[in-house]
């Protein structure tokens, strides 16, 4: 489809029109008409391979909590889930970001594209620093609320870790996300239908292996006092020179100033996932809780960052900023209308909650498969597992629908205020439904033996 844009500027004198201007611009790279055919296909793959790389993140995490670093200090583990949701933000946002500039045109230039690119990065580091630092001290405070000591050395091992993981994550994401986006720009695949999920499945991986190794590195030389300090005031020391670089672009100026709300208020969100998920990990009942958590979590995450991208693109292509389309002009829309109809962003809906059963199934069977015995198999744990899933990733569905509204009509970028907020809540509600999940199971298998022992003492002698 090629689109037409159509400028027009006048020229006043007093009351007077004394000319006028016309500028007519053609795009051939406008956005493709999409079919629930298309969609499907180019959205199953990355989320299939997303879904694995998050599985194998629920592999690491099972392994590495049984490291001698993640025994000793406790607040590693509450460290996990705001670390990793804070990294899939930041390179979800970017690759929203970028997948918008693509389908906008943004990036058709060389220089502009470079500029662009240069000054995304650029904040990306910037973030990182920062959000890594503060997700160590809210894995802090939360240790502080329910142990009430302080170490001062494991302060300092995990201030550390969270930023040297940060910045490396935040380097090696951020390259990959620019050559996914610019690959599938040359290609003709949509960018928001496969950068998203990659960004947040192979956060997830690469975050969790980068924390539990330099994670160890620092426990293992633990003795070199100043070696943690050092890294800490170094990452720091770096940041303004990641603004001055982030600021050759305006609008990530913009993001720089007034960009830290969501980030920051996800991360809190996060951070009562990994409160959660540091309380129940280690008990009976909840075994298989540090398998599935990232999966849950990040499948969530996934879904509603393409749809978030999805609709931002939409309005960035036929809309203004402040101003929402006819159909759309409602804050709260009936949820019958964000599934059940055929606008486009209604069928990309459909299309993402009908994933959530098969690619649960499917990636509950290679954990199976894995793990053996060690995983809980029961049917009722398996129903229940899916109807959490599907209840997460409805509710985020709709609330994608609605914040993209809010926000674009405040005149801000969904895809820098929206997406953080979502994968944020995403972490929580599937850190707490799959613990209500283990939890229930328990509940029934318990009472199912209770039954069971009393039929025995009141059976005959």
């Amino acid at each position: 489809m090629v689109v037409t844009q159509l400028n027009l500027e006048f020229c006043f004198q007093g009351k007077k029109l004394r000319g006028f201007s016309c500028e007519l611009t053609r795009s051939p790279h406008g956005v493709l008409p999409e079919s629930f055919f298309t969609i499907m296909c180019q959205v199953v793959v990355p989320i299939l391979l997303s879904g694995l790389c998050m599985m194998t993140a629920g592999l690491v995490m099972n392994t590495v909590q049984h490291w001698p670093v993640f025994v000793e200090v406790k607040d590693l583990l509450t460290l996990v889930p705001p670390l990793v949701g804070l990294k899939g933000n930041l390179e979800m946002t970017l690759a929203s970001r970028l997948s918008t500039a693509a389908n906008t045109g943004q990036i058709d230039d060389p220089q502009e594209q470079h500029r662009v690119i240069s000054s995304n990065l650029a904040l990306i580091q910037v973030q990182a620093t920062v959000v890594g630092l503060l997700a160590a001290v809210a894995a802090l405070l939360l240790g502080v609320v329910s142990r009430e000591e302080v170490d001062v050395a494991k302060v300092e091992l995990l201030c550390a870790s969270s930023v040297l993981t940060a910045f490396l994550a935040a380097f090696a994401l951020g390259v990959l996300m620019v050559c996914i986006v610019i690959g599938a720009r040359k290609l003709g695949v949509n960018p928001d239908n496969i950068a998203t999920p990659i960004a947040a499945s192979l956060g997830d991986l690469i975050t969790l292996s980068i924390l539990a190794l330099v994670s160890s590195f620092f426990y293992r030389h633990k003795d070199s006092r100043y070696l943690t300090p050092l890294v800490c005031l170094s990452f720091a020391a770096l940041t303004p020179v990641w603004v001055l670089i982030a600021k050759q672009s305006p609008p990530i100026v913009k993001i720089l100033k007034f960009g830290w709300f969501p980030i920051i208020l996800a991360m809190v969100i996060s951070s009562f996932g990994g409160l959660i998920l540091s309380k129940t990990v280690s008990k009976q009942q909840y075994k298989g809780m540090a398998i599935f958590t990232p999966v849950i979590c990040g499948v969530g995450g996934n879904l509603v960052a393409i749809q978030t991208s999805r609709i931002s693109t939409y309005l960035h292509m036929w809309s203004a900023p402040g101003v929402l389309p006819l159909q759309m002009k409602k804050f709260w829309p009936n949820p019958c209308s964000t599934f059940c109809t055929s606008e486009i962003n209604s069928m990309s809906a459909r299309v993402l909650l009908l994933l959530v059963v098969p690619g649960h199934l499917i990636f509950f069977y290679i954990i199976y498969l894995v793990e053996g015995q060690s995983v809980i198999n029961s049917q009722t744990f398996v129903v229940l597992y899916l109807l959490a899933g599907l209840i997460q990733v409805t509710i985020l569905l709709y609330l994608a629908e609605v914040m993209v509204r809010l926000t674009w009509h405040q005149a801000l970028d969904p895809d820098n205020h929206c997406i953080p907020y979502l994968t944020g809540l995403g972490d929580l509600l599937g850190t707490g439904l799959l613990a209500l999940c283990f939890f229930t199971d328990w509940l029934l298998k318990s009472k199912a033996e209770l039954g069971g022992i009393s039929e025995l003492a009141s059976g005959p002698p």
